[in-house]
């Protein structure tokens, strides 16, 4: 393990020598066409930018190779000195676990619906506070910061936090105020047909804070002219925003739900901290976590994880290419 790390980053330094000669021999060609060019400051620039691709190689490219790699073992994490190469076993083990609905299935099946509503409410609610914002009226600054507290409370706060009001029996702070109205206790979070959705408007709550401030600043740069024109041609409000708002913000609205989308596929804190290990919330990353630091079962763990990257960067591609701007 320690070789493959020295060779790991024996082969990232080279790689970071071999751009620093390619920018000095660009320098020298710059420099006969009379372009000015400093290979000292070119130099600098990758000195000073060193420190940042190291902690990235070491604490991002590393554990990616690793696990890679562990997705065709049978690493088991009390056992780091017994690890055999077992091919495609692991991902036999997985898809016959879909084929059971077993707890992949679930974890599958709770991902996709987590992903299918949170995505458009997330953005829904992000874009509708971006277009209240932006309106010309006094307040609007407070109630931007307050829409963006969320964001900066950590997301384990949040959890707890909605814990505390969405809570079984009359523990909770929702169901206290429905005993007090004579109505009986709600077990909001360990119903299984109705756990998830609670889930879901937490994290579309805490999250549409940060794409609200994208799509702001998409809606600063679309030209009031553009608004006045179609103002003087008739155009009503619900015209205006499909004719010249979504067209403005295509690309922010691109940027936006890809983000999204990779976020919510990599959703575990809100279903961990909410509900615990429950079938009916248990997602793909969370299961990735119970398998590989509950169970120690590190190289099925890194199965699944190889399994999602290639889904997920698969369906990254093809909405970018599906919602890419035309030239």
């Amino acid at each position: 393990m320690i070789g493959t790390s020295i060779a790991i980053i024996g082969a990232f330094l080279l790689l970071f020598a071999v751009f620093i000669v390619k920018d000095i021999v660009a320098a020298k060609r710059a420099v006969r066409r009379t372009v000015h060019y400093s290979v000292r400051e070119s130099i600098g620039a990758y000195l000073m930018l060193f420190p940042a691709l190291a902690l990235i190689c070491l604490f991002v490219l590393l554990p990616i190779v690793y696990s890679l790699g562990y997705a065709f073992t049978d690493y088991y994490l009390l056992r780091p000195n017994d690890v055999g190469f077992v091919g495609f076993e692991n991902f036999a083990d997985i898809i016959k676990n879909i084929g059971e609905h077993g707890t992949v299935y679930n974890a599958i099946m709770n991902t996709l619906k987590f992903v299918v509503f949170v995505v458009p409410l997330q953005i829904g609610m992000a874009l509708g506070l971006a277009l209240l914002v932006n309106k010309k009226a006094r307040g609007m600054g407070v109630f931007k910061v307050l829409y963006f507290a969320p964001v900066v409370i950590s997301l384990t706060v949040t959890s707890y936090l909605w814990v505390r009001i969405l809570g079984g029996g009359d523990s909770g702070l929702l169901n206290s105020f429905l005993v007090k109205l004579g109505i009986e206790p709600i077990s909001f979070l360990y119903e299984p047909q109705g756990a998830m959705y609670w889930i879901i408007f937490v994290s579309a709550w805490q999250g549409c804070g940060y794409q609200m401030l994208i799509f702001l600043s998409g809606l600063k740069g679309i030209d009031s002219t553009l608004y006045e024109a179609a103002e003087l041609d008739g155009a009503s409000k619900g015209r205006q925003f499909l004719a010249v708002t979504v067209p403005g913000l295509r690309s922010v609205l691109t940027f936006v739900i890809i983000t999204v989308f990779i976020g919510a596929c990599k959703v575990m804190v809100q279903p961990m901290l909410m509900t615990g290990e429950q079938t009916f919330t248990i997602t793909l990353n969370y299961l990735m976590y119970i398998e590989g630091y509950t169970y120690r079962w590190v190289g099925y763990s890194s199965a699944i994880a190889l399994l999602m990257t290639i889904v997920i960067g698969a369906i990254t591609f093809l909405q970018r290419y599906l919602l890419k701007e035309e030239d």
